[in-house]
């Protein structure tokens, strides 16, 4: 399979395919993803720091994954390929839409969409243009184990758990610290984990009283 970006149109239709410098080079519009990571059991959500030697934005604090489909890769190959290339987190995740189901029930095994969004920003002579997927993992029963992780040097810095509180907090003082993409994304995946915090209360409400 080469390894090519896929270019998409503003519709996310694909319309070309093109090497990851050249597409960043002609600011071409490409499809990407952003992957959030939560854990249920101390609340908190897994961020990375970009390695200073990526091609942009590098030492910049972003979410837990980002990369992008390519050519001949469906969403949840690319998605289940590059958790285990950035985190060495072996997954075998199928997307769902947020929509459709409130709760994790699949022992991990689930990644919900969250809704997609178009940015664009420069970095010299790179630009990012990316109509950008949003999803969350945060397996409820049975999923990862922290210890489960191994983070590839070469993409990531540092990495760190933190709450939902003290990273809105951080984002609110130093957004500079941040990707271009990395709020945008957050309210997205942040509007599914307040939805599956209810539906958690509610399952876990029903289950005592049973």
């Amino acid at each position: 399979m080469e390894d090519l970006l896929i270019w998409v149109d503003e519709n996310d239709n694909e319309i070309g395919y093109g090497e990851k410098m050249e597409t960043h080079k002609k600011g071409q519009l490409h499809r990407a993803f952003s992957i959030f990571i939560f854990d249920w059991t101390d609340a908190t959500m897994l961020l990375q720091r970009r390695a200073h030697g990526k091609y942009h934005s590098g030492g910049l604090w972003s979410n837990a994954c980002c990369s992008h489909p390519r050519k001949g890769e469906s969403m949840d190959t690319a998605i289940n390929l590059r958790l285990e290339t950035e985190l060495g987190l072996k997954t075998n995740c199928h997307i769902v839409d947020s929509n459709v189901c409130g709760l994790l029930m699949d022992g991990g095994e689930v990644i919900y969409g969250c809704g997609s969004f178009q940015y664009s920003a420069s970095f010299g002579e790179l630009s990012e243009n990316e109509m950008d997927h949003v999803f969350l993992y945060s397996p409820d029963f049975g999923g990862f184990r922290k210890q489960d992780f191994s983070f590839n040097p070469d993409e990531i810095e540092d990495a760190k758990w933190i709450s939902i509180k003290e990273l809105n907090q951080w984002m609110e003082e130093r957004p500079q610290d941040f990707t271009a993409w990395f709020q945008t994304a957050f309210d997205l995946a942040y509007d599914v984990l307040c939805r599956q915090a209810r539906d958690r209360d509610m399952f876990f409400n029903f289950r005592s009283q049973g």
